[in-house]
């Protein structure tokens, strides 16, 4: 099997065992021991996939794939997650941010090599088709930012405190609210209240949701709570904001149908 492969785990009679298995396969090897190793390593030598342990210190391998995920250098490597946790939650959460596959501890080594060879089948046939992406475009500090706003998007309801959004991507608190601050010019929670008016705006444009379940579904604490953040931004109220809109695609409606008579 040709394909350099990272293997990123803490434990290192692990380490050694998939080195054995996979060496015996024709792969080449490359390691890391640590969540930034994971990610600092798969920029430095754009390996054909990872295998990496959930569970390491500094930064898990659940924070680590974000950051992959959240990077177009990246993006594309296959991640395989290695963990002892039956836990579904778990196995989920691994495959929504960006995992393709899981292989539970302790292993055999068939299922590792046929569940690498298909992902590698896969990857492959889309590799040829990608455009390359200036690596001077992206700084680590904004490859943070990329990763919290994916993460953001997805939570919009519950959203994480800032220091758990730090924690979730790698970092600590400080760094990210200074990298949103270079990137955006804005700070987290300004980002989360824009982000979340604008879907708000959308919401109210296509879907006949009651102000209320705008609010909720946004995070919103209170429908007040919203009415207020959205008067402050837009100087209306929400029902006027839509039934500004409705009225305006109303009269485009009508304008249409007499030009085409």
């Amino acid at each position: 099997m040709d394909a350099h492969l990272l293997l990123v785990d803490d434990q290192p009679d692990q380490l050694r065992l998939l080195i054995d298995v996979l060496r015996n396969a024709g792969c080449r090897i490359s390691v890391g021991f640590d969540g930034p190793q994971a990610y600092q390593r798969a920029l430095a030598i754009s390996p054909d996939l990872i295998l990496m342990d959930v569970r390491m210190p500094r930064m898990d391998g659940f924070a680590a794939c974000r950051l992959l995920a959240a990077d177009p250098h990246t993006s594309e490597i296959p991640v395989i997650f290695l963990t002892v946790a039956g836990d579904l939650h778990d196995r989920i959460n691994g495959l929504e941010i960006g995992g393709v596959d899981y292989v539970l501890k302790p292993f055999e080594a068939e299922e590792v090599l046929a569940r690498i060879r298909v992902h590698l089948a896969r990857t492959r046939g889309n590799r040829d088709t990608e455009d390359e992406v200036c690596a001077s475009d992206f700084t680590g500090n904004s490859v943070i930012v990329r990763a919290a706003i994916r993460h953001l998007s997805q939570r919009l309801k519950d959203a994480p405190t800032v220091e758990q959004l730090a924690r979730l991507v790698g970092t600590n608190e400080r760094r990210l609210s200074r990298a949103f601050r270079d990137n955006l010019g804005r700070t987290v929670f300004e980002y989360l209240r824009d982000e979340r008016l604008r879907i708000a705006q959308k919401l109210l444009r296509s879907t006949s949701l009651s102000i209320a379940s705008i609010a909720e579904e946004i995070g919103f604490s209170s429908a007040a709570n919203f009415a207020t953040a959205f008067r402050e931004r837009f100087g209306m109220p929400p029902s006027t904001y839509r039934e500004e809109f409705r009225s305006r695609d109303l009269a485009d409606t009508v304008e249409s149908a007499l030009d085409a008579e």
